[in-house]
């Protein structure tokens, strides 16, 4: 298995955990990562409003890159909102003629081409497809049996492009999960949106949001993402939610890739696990009995 890397911004600064398990989960079961040198930001949310064709060539611009390397080739994007921003612009410029003129016209200013032939894939997708829970059970060398895991999709892995799940009842982690030997948490909160960028812009109405997800979350054990947005909402505004809830709301919120390298005996360093905001002393507690 091989594939392009994006890591994205997120991944480089406050995400660094992701990127830290990702690599490290993917480089165990034997997929090479090669990163795509010069990589810039995809544009976020930020762009859009200003300029859609900006928004639309800071993605292109990083799909052409990846066709230099491997035209033919495939990008592994581990950030949600990434992700959907590169896989916008690839299916633009494949569908779209005028725009594909247009962005073609912007990226010649900087002596770059770019078709749309590479391949935009979601970490989970990857994960899912490619990895499947079979080859990660061969490689489970601790059992997580005991925990129970609240699976959380999040919306841009899964909207608009349905491409490995449902979105509207995701289940595509349960079984990279349950190979684990952790069980999964029923819930019906795994697709709903964490309010984005509203806990900033709109207080009351994202903590709102962050709060009903948390509290859906009672009974588990932790919350596992595949988003950096959704994970900060869940991870650092617990205390907030919780005081807005008028409950306490905290749990443990980890990447999905921490968790299947807890499974696969990995250091805690070398998952980052260091760095994530909401790792709660009864969850390290489990952890340790388990190992």
């Amino acid at each position: 298995m091989n594939y392009l890397y994006y890591p994205g911004c997120s991944l480089t600064t406050s995400a660094r955990e992701y990127d830290l398990a990702t690599r490290t989960i993917m480089a165990a079961v034997g997929a090479e990562l090669t990163p795509i040198d010069g990589w810039t930001c995809c544009g976020a949310s930020a762009a859009a409003p200003i300029s859609h064709l900006l928004a639309l060539s800071l993605s292109a611009r990083n799909l052409a890159l990846a066709e230099r390397i491997e035209p033919e080739g495939q990008i592994l994007v581990p950030c949600s909102a990434c992700y959907l921003n590169l896989k916008k612009a690839r299916t633009r410029l494949r569908n779209d003629p005028a725009i594909r003129t247009d962005i073609k016209e912007v990226l010649a200013a900087v002596d770059l081409t770019v078709d749309g032939h590479v391949r935009v894939r979601h970490l989970l997708d990857v994960l899912t497809v490619d990895l499947g829970p079979a080859r990660l059970l061969e490689r489970v060398s601790r059992s997580l049996c005991g925990l129970t895991v609240a699976p959380y999709y999040g919306c841009q892995c899964l909207r608009p492009f349905v491409e490995f799940d449902d979105p509207e009842r995701p289940v595509s982690m349960e079984p990279l999960i349950a190979a684990t030997g952790a069980d999964i948490h029923r819930w019906e909160m795994g697709a709903r949106c964490c309010g984005a960028s509203l806990v900033s812009t709109q207080p009351d109405a994202g903590l709102k949001r962050v709060a009903a997800i948390l509290k859906a979350a009672k009974g588990a054990d932790l919350i596992v993402t595949v988003c950096p947005m959704c994970q900060m909402n869940l991870d650092a505004w617990q205390a907030k939610a919780s005081h807005t809830a008028g409950e306490d709301l905290s749990i443990t919120v980890l990447y999905l890739p921490q968790l299947l390298g807890l499974a696969l005996g990995m250091a805690h360093a070398e998952l980052g696990l260091n760095l994530n905001l909401a790792v709660l002393d009864g969850f390290r507690e489990k952890i340790g009995q388990s190992r």
